[in-house]
């Protein structure tokens, strides 16, 4: 069964590499990791100070260690994590604070978040896309 998830990145710079090589690392320790599978479904977003939503992709494998060839283009130092497909950039960045504008913050909908791996719901993640599809 498809999830969706919000991967929070907490240092921006390292943001384009990850898009371009199409991976992003997953701590071994992350709550979700084991969760995570290929075609879930990702909103990626930079934590704050900028709280802002970069783009969204279809995940293409579960979390793994990297292989060789994926710790080659991976431009950090983590261990593992998702290859990404379906990569969609968004320029500009979606602020977090329009999609919050248009959901039920009841459950718990928030701009900040403790983990790497934020499980989010359909909904919450199909407004994030109709926000950002409403500004082009």
């Amino acid at each position: 069964m498809m999830a969706h998830y919000i991967f929070n990145l907490v240092d921006d710079a390292d943001a384009d590499g990850l898009l371009r090589a199409k991976v992003w690392a997953i701590d071994a320790d992350e709550p979700h990791r084991s969760a995570l599978g290929a075609g879930d479904l990702v909103l990626l977003y930079l934590a704050a100070p900028a709280r802002t939503f970069i783009g969204h992709a279809v995940l293409a494998s579960a979390a793994h260690d990297w292989a060789p060839a994926e710790a080659a283009v991976y431009p950090g130092d983590a261990a593992g994590g998702v290859r990404l497909d379906v990569v969609e950039e968004w320029d500009p960045p979606l602020p977090m604070s329009e999609v919050l504008a248009r959901i039920d913050k009841s459950e718990g909908a928030r701009a900040d978040f403790e983990t790497g791996v934020v499980r989010i719901t359909e909904n919450e993640y199909e407004t994030a896309l109709a926000v950002a599809a409403g500004r082009a």
